[in-house]
């Protein structure tokens, strides 16, 4: 089997391995939709699914252009890797899922951020990224944490405590919000970086 078809076989496996957990996620949850799709993880591995299947099968639509594109398959790396290292270091000990909870929590959280930075790493054309790139794929969680703040206040719930200003101050969250972005930027330049020195000539 030759490079490109693996590709397209990690590619396709992943794809439909993240949209089995997402879509499970959803059938087993006892929450509201709405509260669902309001987890930035949710959010995330969605863009995983989407970028893959669009990608390895509809490589030739404007869609599949945008999501084959570097740049955007760099920034879904980013966003997979914060939910990866913030849930893993922050955010695990907050509750203790069992059953298929806990299958989802380890794939959604573990298994299929690190396959896809895999994928990035091994399997995506490395071109040349511009620095400032880093600054447009902080829109995405910017947009995100305003919407997440915003829609707490209206029906007082929060995804994720960091950000829950019914019990912290809005002070404590801003400053939340800024230390988080300040990580998506380094986790950005790292990317980059990385993409750069194996940039092909």
């Amino acid at each position: 089997m030759n490079r490109t078809k693996f590709r397209i076989l990690f590619a396709t496996v992943l794809a439909l391995l993240t949209w089995f957990c997402v879509i499970l996620q959803f059938y087993i949850s006892t929450d509201k939709f709405i509260n669902i799709i309001s987890y930035f993880t949710i959010l995330c591995n969605s863009l995983i699914a989407i970028n893959l299947s669009l990608s390895a099968f509809f490589p030739k639509t404007k869609l599949g252009i945008f999501f084959s594109s570097l740049s955007v398959k760099t920034a879904v790396a980013l966003y997979i890797l914060i939910v990866f290292v913030v849930y893993n270091t922050v955010l695990r000990g907050i509750w203790k899922p069992a059953g298929w909870q806990l299958f989802l929590d380890n794939m959604l959280h573990v298994l299929i951020p690190i396959l896809y930075i895999l994928y990035w790493l091994f399997f995506v054309t490395k071109g040349k990224l511009n620095w400032k790139n880093v600054f447009y794929w902080l829109l995405f969680p910017l947009v995100y944490l305003i919407y997440s703040l915003i829609r707490g206040l209206i029906v007082n719930w929060y995804p994720y405590p960091f950000l829950n200003a019914s019990i912290l101050s809005y002070g404590q969250v801003i400053i939340n919000i800024i230390v988080m972005l300040f990580v998506f930027l380094i986790s950005g330049f790292v990317l980059v970086a990385i993409n750069n020195k194996f940039e092909k000539k």
